[in-house]
């Protein structure tokens, strides 16, 4: 059984959502989530689904060792990113290497790289008059959204979308495609 540990920074949906697909999974089980926000909702999904949580301030994160030490702890094979709007440290992605992974509500390499989450790579979609959108599930490296790309899925970007259409959209094939990616990457190892 392999041991996930799931990063976020925010609402938690898609955290959700992978630990109740792997929870009656015998291939892994999400043990352990880590935040950088103690205000986060991630925080309250952890602990409705008894996954324990750990909130580490981004200054731990960028010292490597406490987090090192935890992932250590816990025994943890796999990282997923869901929403988690740190830069992982060189260290963690060497100790890692290729088993970090990473979804990006774009289809990379455009709207990528710092500051380019949720609502701004939505934004920056409709501004920009694209046709298409989609995620993208990605290995993780030193960079900003720049890893090998595992996946994409692509939905319309229709004539009246606002951000908050085209990002339900957006959650639907989130949902729909990462646990099933996690799960396919997790088989490799």
């Amino acid at each position: 059984m392999k041991n996930i540990a799931i990063f976020a920074s925010g609402s938690g949906t898609n955290a959700e959502n992978i630990i109740r697909y792997f929870s009656d999974s015998e291939l892994a089980r999400v043990t352990l989530i880590v935040c950088d926000n103690p205000h986060a909702g991630v925080i309250q999904r952890a602990e409705k689904h008894h996954i324990e949580h750990r909130v580490l301030k981004r200054a731990e994160i960028r010292e490597e060792v406490p987090l090192l030490a935890l992932l250590q702890e816990k025994a943890i094979d796999y990282i997923v990113l869901a929403g988690f709007l740190c830069l992982i440290p060189a260290a963690l992605v060497e100790r890692y290497h290729g088993r970090i992974v990473n979804i990006h509500p774009a289809l990379l390499p455009a709207y990528g790289g710092k500051g380019m989450y949720g609502e701004h790579v939505h934004r920056a979609v409709i501004a920009n008059g694209e046709r298409e959108s989609g995620i993208t599930i990605h290995a993780v490296n030193e960079h900003y959204d720049s890893g090998d790309i595992l996946a994409q899925f692509r939905t319309e970007v229709l004539p009246d979308d606002t951000p908050d259409t085209l990002a339900a959209r957006i959650h639907a094939l989130e949902y729909e495609h990462y646990p099933k990616i996690i799960e396919n990457e997790l088989k490799k190892l």
